[in-house]
This record gives structure tokens, C-alpha cells and sequence, in this order.
């Protein structure tokens, strides 16, 4: 991640009267957060109001209540989650693969402090045990207390909740997964979470940490026609060097201004159909999902002819001295 702190900027010159301007239509008046998601390409979002800021020893950390996408999340000044469509990203990341499943009691949850992968994967029956492993106890605790729909999560007795760094973790622990999730921040230059993306961490930490029908599942970064070769085709490269069966599947997150990229990987092959997958959807899971049904997890695997043929043809695998990472991330300033 980067390490900018959360800014935000009046286009209006009288800032005494900030407070009066958040509660007006006037587009000129309103109060703005902007994050520079490329060079040239800048994502911006009017503000009701700042509910909270804070900062730990490894990111700032800030939620904004916006006028488009309510509540967001904001961490080294990058949109992490959004009130309104936040479902979608965790759907995709925790359903497939539970669901793939044949009988998915323990997860393993690498990152994943704001509870929402947490909260998904706790919806499903069967499950007993969930670890959510993250290694900053002020963006946990900061969740804890300001994201409420997430209280319910971490307060259940199935949620064993781990200060650690993910890999560390993983190595000192004897047990094994059933399914394993990277609900991690992107590759970003400078960060640390690269290194949970790369084939030796893959291969000899996280793979003997899957029991023998294990699945293992992590966002992928970008995918749109435009952005899918930043990281996500790598990604989908380097599983294929550890695991039989990898799978690539996608969705449109508005917040996230692009598709978005996830993949599954298993030495069991994925052979289900959307039949299968909503009779199980019924059986398995409490409650009602909004986005994720069987048509739609088997369409999301079908990629358009460019992002199609980047998956086929990648070359690049992750390594800790070679590693592709998304830049321009995590930045924001005051518009002119």
C-alpha cells in the first residue's frame, strides 16, 4: 500500500463554511475525496460528511460517508469497500469456492480485517471454525467499532480472530483447511502483501495448509479489458505452477470503477453447474445472497476474447525478485 494519508479538498475557497457545503446540491460546493487510480485517471467521490479517521504503524485509515456510494472504507487513500456494493466483491471472493466444496467445515482467511469475508463465509452451515488472520489489530479494531454491519460477524463463536502476519501463521500452525482465502490488499510497489501472491509461497506455505480436497481462493486485482495485465493474469499464471484446477472468474464493482478479478485453485477439479450451485446456495447458506446465483458464478468464468487470450498466453509467474505490481494506487490529492 502506499503511505499517503487521506486527504480530502473544498473546490469552494470559503473553508469556514465547509460544514454548510455538505449538506448542499451544488455540485461546486460539495466536498470531494479523490483517488488517482492511474496516471491521467483520477476516481472521485462527493462527501455527505468524514466519520472517522485513524492511523496504525502500517496504514492511515479513514471512513468517508459519500453522496454515491454511501459509507467507503479508505485505507492509505484507496477505496477498500463500499456500503452499496461491497456484497458483490465478497460474494465472489467467499461463495465459489465454499460452495465448490463438498463439505467445507475450517477457512482460513488471509487479511480480510474489515469482517465482511468473514461475515460471508460464517453465513454458510456447515462451516465450524473460522480464523481471520490480519496483520493490523488498529484496522481490525477500527472495523469493530465502525462498521456495523460487520458487529454480528465478530461477535460469533465460530470467528477466531489472529494478529499475525498471514504467512508466519500459516508456518507455525500444524492444522489443515478446508478452504483458504486471500482477502488481501493488491500487489502495490512498496507493500508487503506481493510476497503472499508468489509461487514459493503458494507451493510451500499455503498449498500443505489445504486439506487433500482443499480450495483456495484470492482477489486478483483488476480485470478489465484494460487492466487485466497489471496483475491478474499473473496471478492466474503462477496458481497454475502449483495447482491442477485453477479457475478465473470476474465482476463489475462499481465502487472499484472496473471489473474485478478473482481465482480459485484446487487439486480436485471444479465440476459443478448452475443448477447444482443454487440447490446449494438453498441448502448450505442463511439467508438470501443478493448477487451470486448458479447462471451468473458459471458466466462469470466465460472472459472476453482479450482477457481470454492474456490468461492463455501469460508467461509471467510471481517470484519475490520479479513481481508485477499496480501502481499509481493508493494516492490522492486536491484538484486544481
Amino acid at each position: 500500500m502506499g503511505s499517503e494519508a487521506v486527504e480530502i479538498f473544498f473546490p469552494s475557497e470559503e473553508i469556514s463554511n465547509v460544514h454548510d457545503d455538505l449538506h448542499q446540491s451544488d455540485h461546486n460546493k460539495c466536498c470531494w475525496f479523490e483517488e488517482q487510480i492511474a496516471d491521467y485517471l483520477n476516481w472521485s467521490y462527493a462527501l455527505n460528511s468524514e466519520l472517522h479517521k485513524g492511523s496504525s504503524e502500517y496504514q492511515d485509515i479513514a471512513l468517508l460517508d459519500t453522496k454515491h456510494f454511501g459509507k467507503i472504507l479508505v485505507i492509505d487513500g484507496k477505496m477498500q469497500s463500499a456500503e452499496t456494493d461491497e456484497f458483490i466483491y465478497h460474494e465472489c471472493l467467499i461463495h465459489p469456492p465454499l460452495l465448490c466444496h463438498p463439505n467445507p467445515r475450517t477457512v482460513f482467511i488471509m487479511g480480510g480485517g474489515e469482517g465482511s469475508a468473514a461475515r460471508e463465509a460464517l453465513r454458510h452451515k456447515n462451516v465450524e471454525r473460522v480464523i481471520m488472520c490480519d496483520i493490523d489489530k488498529e484496522v481490525v479494531d477500527f472495523c469493530r467499532k465502525y462498521l456495523t454491519v460487520n458487529q454480528k460477524a465478530f461477535n460469533d463463536r465460530k470467528l477466531h480472530l489472529v494478529i499475525n502476519d498471514a504467512k508466519a501463521e500459516l508456518e507455525s500452525r500444524k492444522e489443515k483447511f478446508d478452504v483458504i482465502v486471500g482477502d488481501l490488499a493488491d500487489p502495490v510497489e512498496g507493500g508487503p502483501c506481493y510476497q503472499l501472491y508468489t509461487k514459493s509461497f503458494y507451493e510451500s506455505v499455503l498449498k500443505p495448509k489445504l486439506n487433500d480436497n482443499g480450495i483456495f481462493v484470492t482477489q486478483a486485482g483488476p480485470a478489465g479489458v484494460l487492466t487485466h495485465k497489471e496483475v491478474f493474469s499473473s496471478i492466474y499464471n503462477t496458481l497454475k505452477q502449483v495447482f491442477k484446477y485453477v479457475l478465473a472468474y470476474t465482476a463489475h464493482v462499481p465502487s472499484f470503477a472496473d471489473t474485478w478479478g478473482w481465482v480459485m485453485a484446487s487439486d480436485q477439479p471444479f465440476d459443478l453447474d448452475a443448477k447444482q450451485i443454487d440447490c446449494m446456495i438453498e441448502e448450505r447458506i442463511d439467508g438470501e445472497l443478493l448477487y451470486l446465483n448458479g447462471a451468473f458464478f458459471i458466466s462469470s468464468t466465460i472472459m472476453n476474447k482479450s482477457v481470454h487470450l492474456s490468461l492463455l498466453n501469460e508467461t509471467h509467474i510471481y517470484t519475490e525478485e520479479d513481481a508485477r505490481f499496480i501502481h499509481g494506487h493508493g494516492k490522492n490529492a486536491c484538484r486544481a
